[in-house]
């Protein structure tokens, strides 16, 4: 689920996932307070106020748009035949 940070203690997230990068990234609720699914707290603690699931989340549009190119592309295959 993604969703916007409301309580935390010092919260370090791996977007590695998301992002690529390697180094974990400090939450706080005065800066970057999203989080998103896909990701793994790796220290500190936290609340959240849920702000989207499964298909809405970024990483469900994500996986629906990569998707829909797979679909145009079969598409295309079975036309040119």
């Amino acid at each position: 689920a993604d969703g916007v940070l409301i309580q935390g203690n010092d919260l370090k997230i791996d977007e590695s996932s998301l992002t690529g990068e390697s180094d974990h990234v400090k939450k706080s609720l005065d800066r970057d307070p999203m989080l998103l699914s896909g990701t793994h707290v790796m220290e500190g603690s936290g609340r959240m106020v849920v702000t989207a699931v499964g298909v809405n989340s970024q990483t469900g549009i994500i996986f629906t748009l990569l998707g829909a190119g797979g679909d145009d592309e079969e598409k295309e295959k079975e036309k040119e035949k």
